[in-house]
């Protein structure tokens, strides 16, 4: 396990990320294997997620903060940030909900599809179950994301995917 800090910093971008906290290169490339930039930040020993290594360029690397983990941290451009980082050993390079687990576990079909699919394809179908708090709404997320990738015979389209969502929700 690796801790440093670093403040927030805000930087102009179009692709909508523009808070990160930087990570010393030294650090950062203890958690890099090859492709694999997975890892656990515990930012301010408070909140813990998984994440990846962003490579900035120059061999620097930074982790992205969205407005839901400032907020919850109360943090301000030019707050300083206290992280301890460790490799992310999961499967999935992050938890999963354990409704869309016990589904893959029973539907050979869903799970052969799910499976087909890139780990960062799979982590977003993973985070648009675990996001939910109500286990009844996770179920359903899950059921019409296994009943999608089969129906779609494992082609991921999010737009066919979030209509199939609200009619199941709507059941």
């Amino acid at each position: 396990m690796s801790r440093f800090s670093a403040p927030l910093e805000k930087v102009e971008s179009t692709l909508g990320w523009n808070y990160h906290i930087k990570v010393p290169p030294e650090i950062a490339e203890q958690y890099i294997q090859g492709d694999n930039r997975r890892v656990i930040c515990l930012l301010n020993d408070s909140i813990s997620i998984h994440c990846a290594l962003m490579p900035a360029g120059s061999g620097e690397w930074f982790i992205f903060m969205n407005k839901s983990l400032r907020s919850k941290l109360k943090l301000n451009v030019g707050s300083e940030v206290f992280v301890s980082l460790e490799k992310d050993q999961s499967e999935y390079g992050t938890e999963m909900p354990i409704e869309l687990e016990e589904l893959l576990n029973q539907d050979e079909d869903g799970a052969f599809y799910f499976h087909q699919l890139t780990p960062g394809k799979q982590r977003s179908l993973i985070y648009l179950v675990s996001k939910v708090k109500n286990t009844n709404s996770r179920l359903n997320k899950a059921l019409a994301i296994v009943h999608h990738l089969k129906e779609m015979q494992g082609k991921l389209d999010f737009k066919i995917l979030m209509q199939t969502i609200k009619e199941y929700n709507n059941r």
